[in-house]
């Protein structure tokens, strides 16, 4: 998630994009006779979320300590992701755009099939700051978004409406690279986008259940699945903006997400229902060296994780 905007943000942010068709075809996705209007959403695995939070640290170590906007690490990243996605059968494309001085890439991810007028779209950046490797933020989020593509693929699913995930650029530098490609549709494409979900920092050690109160269809789904583990949720107010659901949301296009907390501090009444630390940030490590795969809480990561499955799968139905 990005600081809240300075004027190096704000000068950073102007782009020029252009867009790169790169590997992945539909002649590779899963074939599998349609699932029933109901199909229920698989339980996304914890050990292979967590599996590509290891990729991504190792990534940071190997370049710098990060995975940051123009540097090699977020390069990487970018291309651990593809790799997982075009063996899996999405049609993948890469929009490039600059900002601060420096190239920047956006991974957009599309499951052939479903109405291409109706798209639900679930996102996250794949940016860090430059001074941590951001397992938290945000390589929580897109490991779990990333995972969820890759159940998308392996159950052969195949939703009424059409599926595209994405992963951002240049969030931490005042939401680039989303911004680049919400400019880059035009308004007849961007009136097809039924739905965009967010997922930015979902396991955070000390964390929170926090749910957008952006869309309300949106909203009562991810509160309908935590009503159903007995989870209260509360709405999300720490990050309102200031993540890559407000380019769209400020298109007109219907956002929703999740988030498990940044530096505000939990209350007594939100650790009597979360259990946790009162008083303590949701993330100490914020925008730190410590966000590593140690600043992990395992029971909100799980969670989350299954909610995104489960809001896709209702919502594309």
């Amino acid at each position: 998630m990005k600081l809240l905007l300075s004027g190096r943000a704000l000068t950073a942010a102007a782009v020029a994009v252009t867009t790169l068709v790169t590997g992945g075809s539909a002649a590779g996705a899963v074939s599998a006779p349609a699932h029933p209007a109901a199909a229920a959403a698989p339980d996304i695995s914890l050990t292979n979320v967590k599996a590509h939070l290891a990729q991504l640290q190792s990534i940071a170590t190997a370049n710098g300590g990060n995975r940051a906007h123009g540097r090699a690490g977020y390069q990487a990243s970018l291309d651990y992701v593809k790799a997982k996605l075009d063996a899996a059968g999405f049609t993948t494309r890469v929009q490039r755009f600059t900002a601060s001085g420096r190239t920047g890439y956006n991974l957009i991810a599309d499951w052939p099939g479903g109405d291409a007028n109706q798209i639900v779209m679930a996102g996250s950046h794949l940016d860090s700051v430059t001074s941590g490797p951001g397992i938290n933020d945000n390589g929580s989020g897109s490991s779990a978004v990333l995972e969820t593509a890759l159940a998308v693929a392996r159950s052969g699913y195949q939703p009424g409406k059409h599926l595209r995930f994405a992963w951002w650029g240049a969030e931490e530098l005042g939401l680039v690279g989303s911004r680049a490609y919400v400019n880059s549709l035009g308004s007849a494409e961007r009136a097809k986008i039924s739905g965009y979900l967010n997922f930015d920092m979902i396991g955070s050690p000390n964390p929170g259940y926090f749910v957008y109160d952006d869309d309300p269809t949106i909203e009562r789904t991810f509160k309908d699945y935590f009503a159903g583990l007995g989870i209260a949720t509360e709405i999300e107010t720490e990050g309102d903006g200031r993540s890559d659901h407000a380019p769209f949301k400020n298109a007109g296009v219907p956002v929703g997400g999740l988030f498990s907390g940044a530096d505000y501090r939990k209350t007594s009444a939100q650790a009597a229902k979360w259990g946790g630390t009162v008083g303590q940030p949701f993330d100490r490590c914020y925008h730190s060296s410590c966000d590593t795969t140690a600043n992990i809480d395992d029971t909100a990561l799980d969670h989350n994780s299954d909610a995104i499955a489960y809001a896709v799968w209702e919502l594309s139905q």
